[in-house]
């Protein structure tokens, strides 16, 4: 083993920084719950790309309170039917753990229109889960973008345990908060508001908590 994989492994073993509060437990009021009822009544599907045929059967479900996406209908995303601009959205999610190691696969879009001509989403896979990607505006059109590369750290835990996400979209800015601490951030968002939504990409994953927080 080399110098710099012992430094890696070193840095695997070693606990977080200092975890700070979530916005959600510095002050639980004000929110909004947007959790769906079994209806799903005022959440949409959306297939990905909107071009493609959309599964006739749902894969999302809500079961004693929990939104479940059973992750075996297709690639989609089930959006909440009302635009948003500046606000912090609280997710608490888990895996359903599998064997092996499977490049666990979901996200969180946030400020991205409903017939998805823009997007915007918190990766939150397993393996580097928390960074912003998607394709914005550009000046010759839409342009893609990617900020895994400028990820701070992996805070996402392993399948099976519960993690907490915050997406705070503030103006031209958005940032991904990760059990504890913000991990990435975009500074040139052009698109003001937009559908928050949840995405379905091949794998079981449970939400137990989805609230929303407009802010000036």
């Amino acid at each position: 083993m080399n110098f710099f994989r012992s430094l890696l492994l070193i840095a695997a073993l070693l606990p977080l920084a200092a975890q700070e509060p979530s916005a959600y437990e510095r002050n639980s009021k004000g929110w909004k719950n947007l959790m769906p009822k079994p209806s799903l009544k005022g959440w949409q599907r959306g297939a990905i790309p909107p071009a493609n045929p959309l599964s006739p059967e749902t894969q999302w479900k809500v079961e004693n309170g929990v939104l479940v996406c059973t992750g075996d209908k297709g690639h989609d995303w089930l959006f909440y039917k009302q635009d948003y601009g500046d606000f912090i959205l609280h997710v608490e999610w888990r895996y359903t753990k599998l064997d092996g190691n499977p490049r666990y696969n979901s996200g969180i879009f946030v400020r991205t229109p409903a017939d998805y001509s823009f997007w915007y989403q918190v990766q939150i896979g397993s393996a580097s889960g928390g960074y912003i990607f998607g394709v914005g505006p550009g000046e010759k059109g839409p342009q893609r973008f990617n900020l895994q590369k400028e990820m701070k750290e992996q805070r996402v835990k392993p399948a099976g345990e519960w993690n907490v996400t915050e997406v705070i979209a503030r103006g031209n800015n958005i940032q991904s908060w990760i059990n504890g601490a913000v991990v990435s951030e975009l500074s040139d968002c052009r698109t003001p508001r937009g559908r928050v939504g949840l995405e379905a990409e091949g794998f079981r994953i449970e939400f137990r908590k989805i609230l929303l927080k407009p802010v000036k």
